[in-house]
């Protein structure tokens, strides 16, 4: 059985925010595939069903962002679920513009204290995740507040074709496609620097 965990925090505040991107896949997901995500238990909520042909876990840890390894510790012990084959974690990235996702079968934290928090309980970096963009902060807000807003009408169209693409990532991981899904979404960001200088040659 899989694990899909999308990471967020509990309460109606948190919402659509750009932090709970990963609560909002796993609506998503469970919606397209007919899941109901809406059992109590190893302080998350949850919901079985199969994509696939794969048995699933979807898991929205309540631990608060910070603390989603507990939960996801919990989860994988009790299923004896095998975190490095059979756990796909989906977070937000300040890193990617909105929309962009990346696919990974294992890796850093990359500063994500979610997945901060999952590798340090789980003891792996080895396990596939999905990133999906939120964009980059401005310089002069605080991080907190950035990825506890909502985003912009224009950022949400961007974020919608973001979710389709995630969810299409996670349908390929489940059939043993990782390596399809990285070449097929990982789309290359241009730094501004590149931008500069093919305008430029422009």
């Amino acid at each position: 059985m899989y694990i899909i965990a999308g990471l967020g925090n509990p309460t109606k505040e948190y919402d659509n925010t750009r932090h709970n991107i990963g609560f909002r896949l796993i609506d998503e997901l469970a919606q397209k595939h007919g899941i109901t995500v809406g059992s109590l238990g190893h302080r998350a909520i949850t919901g079985k069903g199969v994509i696939n042909g794969q048995k699933v876990m979807l898991v929205k840890p309540i631990t608060y962002m910070n603390l989603s390894g507990e939960s996801i510790r919990e989860i994988a012990d009790y299923y004896k679920v095998d975190v490095e084959n059979e756990l796909i974690v989906i977070s937000d990235d300040i890193n990617l513009p909105p929309g962009y996702i990346r696919v990974r079968p294992n890796g850093s934290a990359g500063g994500h204290n979610g997945l901060k928090n999952i590798i340090k309980m789980t003891g792996t970096e080895n396990f596939s995740r999905v990133r999906i963009g939120v964009g980059e902060k401005p310089a002069k807000m605080d991080l907190a507040d950035y990825v506890l807003g909502h985003f912009s009408k224009e950022d949400e169209i961007e974020m919608k074709d973001g979710i389709a693409k995630a969810i299409g990532a996670i349908e390929l991981i489940l059939e043993d496609n990782t390596e399809k899904a990285m070449n097929l979404y990982n789309k290359k960001v241009k730094k501004v620097s590149e931008t500069t200088q093919n305008s430029d040659a422009e």
